[in-house]
């Protein structure tokens, strides 16, 4: 598919006009999360499953996975995960026991957590939309952004959202990006050192006629964000500016780059998983870590 661009700057991010398909015949595929021993692990969303992908195809990981959607690693390598079926947000140890970090919050279930990051201090920030649970089974009456702490404390970070969805940290992490899928637009808030969140801004619009809202999203090492959006993945510059659209034969939901120098964009759309190769690498916490 053909790379849309609406100034040259995108062109000069992207090696080819062309992305690759490199796994297919899922039900819906989201949480894409590049591990630095050289695989990718997926939520297949409805399959209830965590796939398992390198160039020699895909496996599968877990079944079940409590349909779980968004999927990052942490300090120590281990998977956290958003789960639907579960309201919460989990880890899976070292032994591969899966344990709850977050399920209640003043007593309440969560509604329905749906992407997650962790900063370098160990904190991890996950969005709760109620996308995966039914009206009558909500406790919470608003749709939040929290928290938890280096010690597991569960912090309500900001409640001022419709259906917030995919989050990304910027290079320095002084700058929390969070996209809102019912209102269309990406916001910035503004990190302090003991990860409370102000300054909420609007960073960039992403109405548009064709199908779909803003979803998942990656910074890379420059500070561009791409983002899951309406038919494509929408890239802007630092300061909000769209550089233009890299189509795909399917809607995306989210992406992560990966590989050793962290130059493939590897995108989750509907069924597929795709690939891109760009000029540019993705930002690499956990390299930072090590």
């Amino acid at each position: 598919m053909p790379l849309v661009k609406y100034d040259a700057g995108l062109s000069a991010l992207v090696e080819s006009a062309a992305v690759e398909r490199i796994s297919g015949r899922h039900e819906f595929t989201e949480g894409p999360a590049w591990h630095p021993d050289g695989y990718l692990l997926f939520s297949d969303i409805p399959a209830d499953r965590i796939c398992f992908w390198t160039d020699e195809g895909t496996k599968t990981f877990r079944k079940p996975s409590a349909n779980s959607n968004g999927l990052v690693f942490d300090r120590q390598f281990r998977l956290v995960a958003c789960e639907h079926a579960n309201r919460r947000v989990s880890r899976t140890e070292t032994d591969f026991a899966v344990i709850a970090l977050a399920e209640r919050f003043r007593g309440k279930r969560l509604n329905s957590p749906n992407d997650v990051v962790v900063r370098s201090d160990g904190s991890i920030y996950f969005t709760d939309p109620p996308y995966g649970v039914e009206a009558k089974d909500r406790e919470l009456d608003f749709q939040g952004v929290y928290r938890i702490g280096p010690d597991g404390e569960l912090t309500l970070a900001d409640d001022d959202f419709d259906k917030p969805n995919g989050l990304a940290f910027s290079p320095d992490e002084q700058t929390l990006y969070i996209d809102d899928s019912g209102r269309k637009h990406i916001r910035a808030f503004t990190v302090h050192a003991d990860g409370s969140l102000t300054d909420n801004r609007v960073f960039a619009e992403m109405a548009s006629n064709s199908p779909g809202s803003p979803d998942g999203m990656k910074i890379d090492n420059d500070g561009r964000v791409w983002c899951a959006g309406p038919e494509a993945v929408w890239v802007f510059d630092p300061n909000g500016k769209r550089l233009g659209i890299l189509d795909l034969p399917e809607k995306p939901s989210n992406c992560c780059w990966g590989d050793p120098d962290r130059r493939t964009l590897f995108i989750t759309a509907r069924s597929s998983v795709y690939r891109v190769r760009t000029r540019v690498a993705g930002v690499d916490v956990l390299k930072a870590w090590k």
